[in-house]
This record gives C-alpha cells, structure tokens and sequence, in this order.
C-alpha cells in the first residue's frame, strides 16, 4: 500500500513557500503522492437558507490546484500530484481539460484527478454555474474529458457541452487517472460506472463499510475490482484526528482490504510552524514503513 500526504493548506497557504518545503520533504522521506484540496470562494455561513453545512468558511484558505501542481512539478521529480477533490462541475470543462494536460506534460505523467460535485452553492453561484445540476453534469464531464484528452478534431454534442469539430493542443500522452469521491449513493454509483478509483474520507467508524459497497457496485456494473484504485484520506477536520496506534492499525486493515493509498493529514494538531508538519509526516512514515513490512 503506498502512502502520502494531504497538504495541510487551511494552515499554511498564507506560507507560499511551505509548499515546496513539504513538498521536497516528503518525496525525499518516499511518500509517494501529496493531495490538495480545492475550493475558489469562501463563504459566510451564516444566516444561509439553505445552510451551508460544509466544513469550510470565508476564514479559510485554499491554494488552486491547477496553478500549485504546475508549480510542484518543476521543483519535485517523483510525488503524484492528486485533487482530492476538484469541485469539477462548477469549472469549466474545456479548461479543465486544457490545464491538467499541461500539469500532466509538465509533470512526467504525475497528475491524478480526484472529482466531486461539491456541497457550497454559493461558490456555484460566484463561478456561473448551477448548483442543483452539479451530478449529471459530472457524468458527462468525465466522459468529455477522456475524448478530449485522447482524440483529434471531434464533435460533442451533451446535455450541457457542445464542441464542433474542435480538439486539445496539446493533448497528455495518456488517458489522466480520475477518481471519483463523495459521501452519497450516487457519488458511489457514478464511479463505479466511470471512475478509475475513489477517494475516501476516513470520518466515520468504519471507512471499510464503504469499500466493500462499492465493489460489490463495480460488479453490478460489470467491471473489475482489480485495478480500481481505493485511496483512503486519514482524516477529515478535528473531529476525525488519528494519533499513531490508530493510524498503524487503520493502515493494516486497509491493507488487508485491497486498497491501494493512504494519504496521511497533519492539519488541525496545534502545529505552529511548517517544520512540525514535516517532523510528523516524518514520524508517521517510519511507524508505518514498520508496520506494513
């Protein structure tokens, strides 16, 4: 099982240099991915109706995925570069498609798209996009984008794009990975049904649970369970923080279950400098080199 890091971004994005500080770090320590959350508009909370029920406001601070990756890719050599999760559906699809090939060209092939519909309607609204259509429309951006990436002058005609006789300059070299993620029934079917994999947010007892349905999903839909990538985020926000033994033991059962990633979060531990996030990436990779020897 491979092992990375979630870029602690709500504590150290106002530190542009942090990022390649951990970055570096943690390619030397051998992590083998860094994932970066995304959001473009913070949002005040209150007096909302509907409420916003996400976990982010208008206090915290997010890094463009696209504009940091770019970045990551000149000064590191071998870290994958995952969203976890792009909000695709309030973006622009042609666009999407455009910057991540270059990412991915830039890169070596060291892009990993992670995309999700999202939950702040607000932001939707900032961006132009409609909130209540988000899931159909992620459908057929996944579609879209594998034509796009992967094919000269073609048509388009969906629900929500249209293309004529258009393609990319330049196209990546392959098909990028893009994994699905979400908490709902249908974040779950849609990527069993189109998704290379799925990221998973490790908030509840037992993540597992998860897993096991959306194989048993992959097999409704006729496809393999070998090979559709599993990738666990240990953990989401204060409530869900993990301290080593349980980290060690998640780490094993996950193992044991088939899935291929964990990526390990050292936001929201008091930490006051970017050396102490480093220091615990550190500490956590060797305690579970250890244990999954």
């Amino acid at each position: 099982m491979k092992l990375g890091v979630i870029y602690p971004q709500n504590e150290l994005s106002r530190q542009p240099s942090s990022l390649d500080r951990v970055a570096q770090a943690v390619e030397a320590m051998g992590y083998d991915h860094l994932v970066l959350y995304d959001h473009v508009v913070g949002a005040v909370h209150e007096g909302r109706d509907p409420p916003l029920n996400g976990p982010y406001t208008e206090h915290d601070s997010f890094l463009d995925p696209f504009a940091a990756f770019a970045y990551l890719a000149g000064v590191t050599r071998t870290l994958k570069l995952v969203t976890g999760v792009l909000i695709l559906p309030q973006r622009q699809t042609v666009l999407v498609a455009k910057q991540a090939a270059d990412v991915d060209l830039l890169s070596n092939e060291r892009l990993r798209l992670g995309v999700g519909t999202g939950w702040n309607y607000v932001e939707y609204q900032a961006l132009g996009e409609d909130f209540h259509t988000r899931g159909r429309k992620l459908g057929e951006q996944i579609v879209y984008l594998r034509r796009l990436w992967s094919e000269e002058a073609f048509s388009f005609q969906g629900e929500f794009h249209t293309l004529e006789r258009g393609t990319l300059v330049l196209r990546p070299r392959r098909q990028i990975p893009i994994y699905g993620g979400g908490f709902v029934e249908a974040a779950y079917r849609r990527a069993a049904r189109l998704a290379d994999g799925f990221i998973f947010v490790m908030n509840r007892a037992d993540p597992l649970v998860d897993w096991a349905r959306l194989q048993a999903m992959l097999r409704e839909e006729g496809r393999p369970v070998e090979g559709f990538g599993a990738q666990f985020l240990a953990s989401r926000g204060d409530r869900y923080r993990f301290d080593l033994p349980e980290l060690v033991e998640m780490a094993l059962r996950l193992r044991d279950a088939g899935a291929a990633e964990l990526s390990i979060n050292s936001a929201n531990r008091q930490f006051a400098e970017v050396q102490a996030h480093i220091d615990y990436f550190s500490e956590v990779k060797a305690k579970l080199d250890a244990a999954l020897r």
